[in-house]
């Protein structure tokens, strides 16, 4: 597959306008590889975020990349999904690939990518995931209390994952910015894990993505966390919001479209319904930025027609701050599920699929990255812009 035409050095050049160069990744259990190959068409590129944010599965491609030698981000994402995924219809049989060919374009049969699917998502029911989680036994409904009991699987072998792959000392000492979301399970409050604020442990990853009733709630310092995603399923507004305000450039890598078809039937409406309730909400994020930016340049004009001693003084420090307008580009990237993946598609952990997956975001963001001015600064008199160009590729 052919790379953008652009030299390394223009895409790296154009990113260095920006102060904060942000990656923004979504939760989406086994979709979370589209995301690894996103990262790998940005490192091609030259361009190297400053910060990574993530909910769920894109907190640990987050602590992988943050955590990693900028020379083994890939090799680490690699063998992190490579080691959680397994083979699944004939390419866990020998001479697997042969068979695969012998029997290529049969649609519902053993080996095709529907049985494929299906067969990834009923292993990762019944036996878990290696290096990930397993099944509780006895199962949670069986037992009367405790943490076993709020919970169908184990998440203690992710432990030892992220520290085969995460360099912890590398990670806190915050070359990369690195935050990972979660919601406190007592008082429903939504929290932030950063590197800038504390110390980064593998449970501050494992509660990001502690989906219940699927994972347990994860302890820290004497409180329990879940998966952000319950409260929201992206990090772009606590990106945005940060103070003090930054001229941004973000890749906001999306697992779940907020749009799509009408359902036909109750396995497509249980597809649809996940898309929804996990979609990032993207749009409305960027359309109450665009208002604010339009607020705050409203701000400046005021403050212009004040006599100078008024417009400085100590009174109005905080209007002064918030009449801040940054230069804010937005690259959104979603995933695009195939059409025999349905409603269990963020639970197989097929190695196919993953692959699949991984070839996609590469895909997209070489396609998107080839585009002229998408990385442009915005204008003064705009200084907000978002783009969603990878949707428009030929198929």
């Amino acid at each position: 597959m052919s790379k953008p035409t652009d030299p390394r050095g223009t895409h790296s050049s154009q990113a260095d306008a920006y102060e904060t160069v942000a990656l923004v990744l979504q939760g989406g259990g086994a979709l979370g590889s589209y995301q690894a190959g996103v990262y790998q068409g940005l490192h091609e590129a030259g361009i190297s975020p400053n910060w990574i944010a993530g909910i769920s599965i894109g907190s640990i491609n987050a602590a992988i990349i943050a955590g990693s030698p900028m020379d083994e981000r890939i090799e680490r994402l690699r063998g992190f999904w490579e080691d959680i995924c397994r083979p699944t219809g004939f390419s866990a049989l020998p001479w697997g690939d042969a068979w695969a060919q012998a029997f290529q374009g049969i649609p519902f049969g053993f080996g095709s990518p529907m049985m494929n699917s299906q067969l990834a998502a009923y292993r990762a029911l019944t036996e878990g995931q290696p290096g990930f989680f397993s099944p509780r036994y006895p199962p949670p409904y069986l037992l009367r209390g405790g943490p076993e009991a709020t919970s169908f699987y184990d998440t203690s072998p992710l432990a030892a994952t992220l520290h085969k792959y995460v360099d912890f000392d590398l990670l806190n000492r915050g070359a990369v910015r690195a935050s990972f979301g979660a919601v406190n399970v007592r008082t429903g409050n939504f929290a932030y894990f950063d590197n800038k604020q504390m110390p980064l442990r593998a449970e501050h990853i494992m509660a990001s993505g502690a989906l219940p009733p699927g994972f347990p709630a994860i302890e820290i310092d004497g409180e329990h966390y879940w998966d952000g995603g319950v409260v929201s399923n992206t990090p772009l507004a606590h990106v945005l919001a940060a103070l003090p305000i930054k001229d941004t450039l973000a890749f906001q890598v999306d697992l779940w479209p907020a749009r799509g078809a009408l359902p036909t039937n109750l396995e497509e409406v249980a597809e649809r319904q996940k898309d929804i309730q996990y979609s990032s909400r993207t749009r409305t994020v960027t359309n109450i930025h665009q208002r604010l930016m339009k607020l705050r340049r409203g701000l400046q004009r005021v403050l212009e027609h004040l006599p100078e001693d008024e417009r400085n003084s100590p009174d109005l420090a905080d209007i002064r701050e918030l009449a801040c307008t940054p230069a804010v580009n937005v690259v959104n990237l979603i995933f695009e599920a195939k059409h025999y993946e349905r409603n269990s598609k963020d639970y197989e952990f097929g190695t196919e699929a993953m692959r699949e997956h991984w070839q996609s975001g590469l895909t997209d963001i070489r396609h998107t990255l080839a585009q002229p001015r998408v990385l442009d600064r915005p204008h003064a008199n705009q200084s907000f812009v978002s783009h969603d160009i990878h949707r428009t590729k030929p198929q």
